[in-house]
């Protein structure tokens, strides 16, 4: 099965050509603010994104001759997990989604593809997967509920690997997903569903390189209202420079970990924190699955880090068996989803939201 797969970023394109599982090519290119300068708003960028794409493909001599087109899902409405033909509503929805970002354009682009290549086009678990269950919705305030957003492409996908490595079915196993990049997500997965997990962009849950996590609210509601800070900035903080950004001056968690390792102040202090909130935050989602828990496992960029892994290992392998799945594969994880639909292992779900 030849699987197209698209994953536009925010000042990145990237594309793929599996044969089944395997990648046999890729190529993609960072989109300078010179590139990006002339577009007002993302869905400007469209015509310039596809164009993009269609000339790799040219250039490397690769026909429209595909089995399936897979792109990484948009910020669409809350919807379930798994794999999702694309439809009209879904690009309705894309097209005026409340929340800007480049991934929304993938399915957009993946769709006028696979109409050249008269082949089905499907988006896999975009971030907005919801399937909480109803008492994790519920805050103390009426007017705000919780919402989920996280890593679910990585941490659906690698749940399914690791569930298939030991003979099993996702929807056999109960298991704490952890996923350690630039933000990070513990969802607690129960049976195929994610019925709890903290949103991992909006300021919930443990701080991250760039994000701040779960932060006293009353301190909070002072700071937006003392007037040294407009909005945009508050959300700044909350979601891009908080975490071991605002605390060290650096995201970069190879040379953190390292000082770390050597006991260098403020780093050990500052890493070691945040691996405790990741460790809290997995006690929280082993209260969730009432203690019925098959294996936590770590994944995400960070997951690469002997130092974390060791430090967080340390506070919660006590709970379940640790397994180890470093990185975040966003590309191998389409193409599985595509390859299992296209055989009828993934059942195909429809974009219906409410």
């Amino acid at each position: 099965m030849k699987i197209f797969v698209i994953n536009p970023g925010s000042t990145s394109t990237k594309i793929a050509l599996f044969i089944d599982e395997k990648p046999v090519w890729a190529a993609g290119a960072h989109h300078t603010a010179d590139d990006l300068s002339e577009f007002h708003h993302v869905n400007e960028q469209y015509a310039y994104r596809k164009d993009f794409v269609l000339r790799l493909l040219a250039e490397a001599d690769i026909p429209l001759d595909f089995d399936a087109v897979i792109a990484r899902g948009g910020l669409l409405k809350p919807t379930p997990g798994g794999v999702y033909a694309i439809n009209e509503q879904m690009k309705h929805d894309l097209l005026n989604a409340r929340m800007e970002h480049a991934c929304n354009l993938g399915a957009l682009i993946a769709d006028e593809i696979a109409r050249e290549c008269h082949c089905p086009a499907y988006i896999a678990d975009p971030e907005v997967v919801d399937e909480l269950q109803p008492a994790a919705r519920l805050t103390g305030i009426p007017e705000i509920e919780r919402i989920s957003i996280f890593h679910a492409l990585n941490s659906k996908a690698v749940s399914r690997k690791y569930a298939a490595s030991i003979g099993k079915h996702y929807e056999e196993l109960n298991l704490i997903v952890v996923h350690l990049g630039g933000g990070i997500s513990v969802g607690a997965h129960c049976k195929g569903r994610v019925i709890d997990v903290n949103n991992a962009l909006n300021g919930e849950g443990p701080f991250s390189p760039e994000r701040a996590g779960t932060i006293p609210a009353d301190q909070l509601a002072e700071l937006c209202f003392s007037g040294k800070y407009t909005l945009k900035q508050i959300k700044k903080m909350l979601n891009g420079k908080g975490g071991l950004t605002a605390h060290l001056g650096m995201n970069d968690v190879v040379t953190i970990a390292r000082k770390a390792s050597e006991g260098e102040e403020p780093y050990k202090g500052v890493l070691d924190a945040m691996l405790y909130t990741v460790a809290k935050q997995a006690g929280a989602m082993y209260v969730t699955l009432h203690g019925q828990v098959d294996a936590i496992i770590l994944t995400g960029g960070i997951a690469h880090s002997d130092y974390c892994v060791g430090i967080l290992k340390g506070q919660i392998d006590y709970l379940a068996p640790v397994v180890l799945m470093p990185g975040e594969d966003e590309m191998g994880s389409l193409a599985y989803n595509a390859l299992g639909a296209l055989k009828g292992e993934l059942p195909l779900q429809v974009y219906r939201p409410e």
